[in-house]
């Protein structure tokens, strides 16, 4: 009896968290779009426009990942993905006390990188080969705007009377996401991720 009343409370407990989370992310959706638009814009640029210093820059980029991938179990690719896109993500809500500076940037970045990747496999493989991407970011990319978005919401506590309130409340609101929605997503990409990277290798 007790330890069916004991699941019970775990459900409760699992079921309003996880309800208090999606009520944020609706509460912050301005945000999460702002960073969509953004990444979308980014990407384009990537796509179109890649002088040869930045394209460098990529590239080394792209080749120090490999390296680091190869000779990777699938298990150990998996594990490795999720840590960088675990990092990358909780930094992009905890640094975004800075007026937002860090995940604003962060995006431009990332989605100058995923352009000009995709520039790149078009010109290889022709524009099909953009589909072949599509499952590296399905889950990945929606944890990442979340993330992104509420991390630029979290710096506006500073327009606040009541900074610390505001501080603390997008604080606590962001790690109970990150925890109850943001990995859960990741935890998907960084399987399929890591699985397609396995068969193709």
């Amino acid at each position: 009896m007790k330890k069916r009343r004991k699941e019970i409370k775990k459900r409760g407990f699992l079921a309003h968290n996880y309800n208090k989370s999606w009520e944020y992310i609706k509460e912050s959706n301005k945000f999460i779009w702002f960073v969509v638009i953004l990444f979308f814009i980014s990407v384009i640029i990537g796509f179109l426009y890649h002088p040869p210093v930045i394209e460098n820059s990529i590239l080394d980029y792209i080749k120090e990942v490999l390296t680091k991938t190869d000779g990777m179990s699938p298990t150990r690719i998996i594990i490795f993905i999720f840590i960088n896109n675990i990092q990358s993500s909780f930094a992009g809500i905890l640094f975004g006390f800075a007026l937002g500076a860090f995940p604003f940037i962060v995006t431009l970045a990332n989605g100058y990188v995923v352009g000009y990747v995709s520039s790149f496999a078009v010109s290889s493989s022709g524009i099909l080969s953009l589909v072949s991407l599509l499952p590296h970011g399905i889950f990945e990319l929606p944890a990442v705007f979340i993330s992104f978005g509420m991390g630029i919401k979290f710096g506006t506590f500073i327009f606040y009377k009541e900074k610390a309130k505001y501080f603390n409340k997008f604080f606590i609101n962001s790690l109970r996401v990150f925890i109850f929605v943001i990995i859960p997503l990741l935890t998907i990409a960084a399987i399929i991720e890591g699985s397609l990277i396995s068969i193709v290798n």
